[in-house]
């Protein structure tokens, strides 16, 4: 299981948790039943982020600080970038500890949750339920794997624990970590983090949680990887 829920929401709620990473498609007015949208689609507000190239990439390195709900890609002592994120509830935790990129991929489904297109309607299905149609998996995009079923990928951020154990980055954040890592960059995992001293103030906070959900219809096109809006590093 990837991107796992709270067993304790409806169908439609966990809809919410996963899919909010996108909202809003060309002035509002979404390419709903499109193969590719071309507009642009954001999560709740706009979400600045500054992700700097590494002079030498086998030196990055990620680290998490789940009290804060921060990552920081460092090299050495260089920020090359920090952001807010979403970590794992007390139930289901992001697990703690050392750990390595070791899969990546742009534009990630998951392989338990998602809808079942019936023609041209879409609902919401789990990958085992009985319900008839294709079915496409809630998107990850810019997944990165850490651990089995556990990776860095984008979604709707919120000010506390929401995951079942990955780490949510903001649309506009996602893809520039996904730059910034390779298969090997080392991740460390931990209730506090050395720069929670010297970054965290710095860290511009992130909450989606009143961002409302993006149709079903959507979710299950390519238009549901959101694209950075700017340079992906400077």
């Amino acid at each position: 299981m990837v991107d796992k829920m709270p067993s304790s929401f409806s169908s439609m709620n966990v809809m919410r948790l996963v899919s909010r990473f996108i909202l809003l498609a060309a002035g509002g007015s979404l390419l709903l039943l499109t193969g590719c949208t071309t507009g642009r689609v954001a999560a709740g507000k706009p979400y600045h982020v500054t992700a700097y190239r590494p002079h030498d990439p086998s030196a990055v390195k990620v680290k998490v600080s789940l009290a804060k709900e921060n990552i920081y890609v460092m090299e050495g002592d260089r920020c090359l970038m920090a952001v807010a994120c979403t970590v794992g509830i007390p139930a289901k935790p992001t697990p703690r500890g050392s750990f390595t990129i070791y899969s990546k991929q742009e534009e990630k489904r998951s392989g338990s949750y998602g809808f079942r297109v019936q023609g041209s309607r879409v609902v919401p299905a789990d990958a085992g339920a009985n319900v008839p149609g294709r079915y496409v998996g809630y998107p990850m995009g810019f997944w990165c794997e850490f651990a089995p079923g556990y990776g860095f990928h984008q979604g709707f951020v919120h000010p506390y624990p929401r995951t079942h154990g990955c780490i949510r980055l903001h649309g506009e954040a996602a893809p520039k970590f996904f730059a910034l890592v390779k298969i090997g960059t080392p991740v460390n995992i931990a209730t506090t983090q050395p720069e929670d001293e010297t970054l965290a103030s710095k860290v511009v906070p992130v909450d989606d949680s009143r961002a409302p959900d993006p149709p079903a219809s959507l979710m299950v096109t390519s238009g549901a990887f959101q694209k950075p809006s700017g340079p992906l590093l400077e």
